[in-house]
């Protein structure tokens, strides 16, 4: 008996990694499927509807790449991310880095700072590391670019024309696009989340 217990519990623990294996592919797909899309750097401030609220689809930053390709797997990072925010608004660093005195349902979700919280609240916060098979299909990476700039974007399973790297889907002024750029900026995060 206690061996069919086992069995029972290993196939159990084995089903639902399988399952996360799968939203992490799905979501590396839809972060690629992104790349179809023309969409022009805007960093502007834009009223949204909410929840499930996008800004105007030929337009975007590197927080509207995860957005969408959470979106497309049934996720509304602008909904939860506001959620977490309203109930937890001091844990986020809209008070210093913004001055803002509530949450605001139009940026607090395009804004890399507050996925950062979020993901290491809500998901699970990975070791930061320089070897690239610390990298996992549908992970989040963040960088900081010039000390000011904050930047992230989704891995991939898409490899490095050397084989040596996970490619990526960002975008820091080109669009959404797939680069091999997952070194090309000081790594500051690294985060896995899957609601």
């Amino acid at each position: 008996m206690k061996l069919l217990q086992y069995l029972a519990f290993f196939l159990l623990l084995n089903s639902f990694t399988a399952s996360e294996k799968n939203f992490h592919e799905k979501l590396s797909d839809a972060a690629l499927s992104l790349t179809k899309d023309k969409v022009s750097y805007d960093p502007a401030y834009v009223k949204i509807p909410y929840p499930n609220g996008d800004v105007p689809k030929n337009k975007g930053v590197c927080t509207d790449v995860v957005i969408r390709a959470y979106r497309k797997l049934g996720i509304d990072l602008q909904k939860e991310v506001h959620e977490d925010m309203k109930a937890n608004f001091t844990l986020y660093p809209n008070q210093k880095r913004w001055g803002l005195k509530k949450p605001d349902t139009n940026i607090d979700h395009r804004r890399v700072p507050n996925l950062e919280v979020f993901f290491s609240r809500k998901g699970k916060k990975l070791v930061v590391s320089e070897n690239p098979k610390a990298y996992k299909t549908g992970e989040l990476v963040t960088w900081m670019i010039g000390e000011k700039l904050t930047h992230i974007g989704i891995v991939t399973n898409k490899k490095s024309p050397d084989g040596k790297r996970p490619m990526i889907v960002h975008n820091v002024g080109a669009g959404q696009v797939l680069e091999d750029c997952l070194f090309a900026y000081p790594i500051v995060g690294h985060y896995k989340y899957s609601n």
